[in-house]
């Protein structure tokens, strides 16, 4: 019988770029890696050689792009079947996307936020169900960071915590959006993040951002992890205990041996609570 990979300590997202970089992340402090199914499932031939040798050696989660979880079209069911499979044939541990919606008649490509609304939480909760029967696993929704509120009547806290209840899904904690809408929208984050279930958290994500201003931050995955960031990090293993965390980088890709800095800077702060990281729930 096959043994189970677990998902446990500290995670990089695996890019077309580093497919050549296989033997620097084999020797790294990489414990797992994350990858958008979108940008697989479509691939056959070499790059699916590639992915295989990848997902073979470490553990993966995917992080979706594209479900459109609060968009008003209807989900695409056919999408969600080669997740599935994706899923079953590659043994993910868990598939994860953002609490936002990106499309309505076409793909908008920017995550836009949802109506922290009642109506809103049902109508999300139902569509996150949806996705569970499919998969046959629950799924981590991710807090995610927003710029406006249209048509708000509950806190952003207030809704993310009625839909994790209502779909009865999981949660993929970004401490660097908690971090930014904190500022943004001038909430206290270690208030946010104390409120968080600890049963429903899957893993997290930290990422760096954009100072636009003091008042005024951008989620970018485009720089290095900000101190402040990495300080709340720190307070959320003190909150929860530790849960397997990913590192994410999007944009101004440096060289392999600095993202690997920062990865083990996650593993220090995981180890000052705990020898053994918990798994992904």
């Amino acid at each position: 019988m096959k043994q189970q990979k677990i998902i446990t300590g500290a995670g990089l997202g695996l890019r077309r770029d580093f497919l050549n970089e296989y033997d620097a992340l084999d020797q790294s402090d990489v414990d797992f890696m994350e990858v958008a199914p979108e940008n697989w499932i479509p691939y056959g031939g070499r790059l699916k050689e590639q992915f295989k040798r990848y997902a073979d050696r470490f553990p993966f989660v995917i992080h979706g792009l594209s479900l459109s979880i609060g968009g008003p079209t209807p989900l695409d069911i056919d999408f969600v079947k080669q997740v599935a499979d994706f899923i079953k044939t590659y043994d993910i541990q868990c598939y994860s996307e953002h609490l936002s919606y990106c499309s309505d008649d076409g793909q908008m490509y920017d995550l836009m936020p949802i109506p922290f609304t009642e109506e809103a939480v049902h109508y999300v909760a139902n569509r996150i169900k949806q996705v569970q029967d499919i998969i046959g696993q629950q799924i981590a929704m991710e807090n995610v960071s927003y710029y406006a509120a249209p048509g708000q009547e509950m806190s952003e806290l207030e809704f993310l915590l009625a839909v994790l209840e209502e779909a009865d899904c999981k949660l993929l904690l970004d401490v660097n959006n908690i971090y930014v809408n904190s500022i943004n929208h001038q909430y206290d984050a270690e208030q946010f993040l104390k409120a968080l279930p600890k049963q429903r958290i899957a893993y997290g994500h930290i990422a760096g951002h954009y100072d636009e201003a003091d008042d005024l931050k951008v989620d970018t995955h485009g720089s290095d992890v900000k101190p402040e960031v990495w300080s709340f990090l720190d307070m959320a293993y003190e909150q929860f205990g530790v849960f397997p965390t990913l590192l994410e980088r999007d944009f101004n890709i440096p060289k392999m041996s600095q993202l690997l800095k920062e990865v083990e800077q996650i593993k220090a702060l995981q180890d000052k609570y705990q020898q053994a990281p918990a798994a992904i729930a």
